[in-house]
């Protein structure tokens, strides 16, 4: 067991860690779309690949280390594109992000509309 590669990779699993900590929070904590998904985008990607780099280091660039490169590498390229792709859709149907949350708004609950214990047809 060398300590320096212990080292390094739990550096590495610790920093992945923190900045997911911090995509998750920016996610619940951030207002509107626009916010959430430029913390998902940056932090989420950069947190994930310090941990499979992290888990690559502690495997010592083993067997295993190869599928954890190649998601690493899927991730860089996926995740930035699917934010890309959430953030066009709401470019171009803008109504879709002033849906309601389900957050309290004093009403119990309701927004309006008929739910299932509304006596629709009677009178």
């Amino acid at each position: 067991m060398d300590p320096v590669i212990d080292t390094v990779a739990v550096v590495l699993l610790v920093a992945g860690t923190a900045f997911l900590a911090i995509s998750a929070l920016g996610l619940v904590r951030f207002p509107d779309f626009w916010t959430r998904a430029h913390a998902v985008a940056k932090a989420e990607t950069l947190g994930l690949v310090l941990v499979f780099l992290g888990l690559i280091v502690l495997n010592r660039f083993g067997a295993g280390s190869l599928q954890l490169a190649l998601i690493a590498g899927f991730s860089l390229l996926v995740n930035p594109t699917a934010i890309h792709a959430l953030a066009r859709s709401a470019v171009r149907r803008p109504e879709i992000l002033h849906v309601h949350s389900g957050g309290d708004d004093g009403d119990g609950g309701r927004d309006g509309r008929a739910g299932d214990d509304s006596a629709e047809g009677s009178t």
